[in-house]
């Protein structure tokens, strides 16, 4: 379930950063804020489920920068 919401906020980050480059800015900053900090509540867990945890929460947050980051610099190539 929380895959198939991680790729739904990518899938709109990319469209809006596409179409709107400068306002999705925001919308991407909190869900990296949000994603950070269920990493560092995931992290407080004991040993290895810790890292599972957290390192779950981090993959997620570097999947939302790379989408409007590519969304962005797709729509810098454009030739309008």
């Amino acid at each position: 379930m929380m895959a198939a919401g991680i790729i739904a906020v990518c899938a709109v980050l990319l469209v809006l950063a596409f179409l709107l480059p400068r306002l999705s800015r925001h919308p991407q900053n909190g869900a990296q804020r949000a994603l950070g900090t269920g990493a560092r509540a995931g992290g407080k867990a004991p040993g290895l489920v810790g890292r599972l945890f957290s390192r779950s929460f981090h993959s997620s947050s570097r999947a939302v920068g790379r989408s409007g980051s590519a969304g962005r610099k797709a729509r810098s190539r454009m030739p309008f």
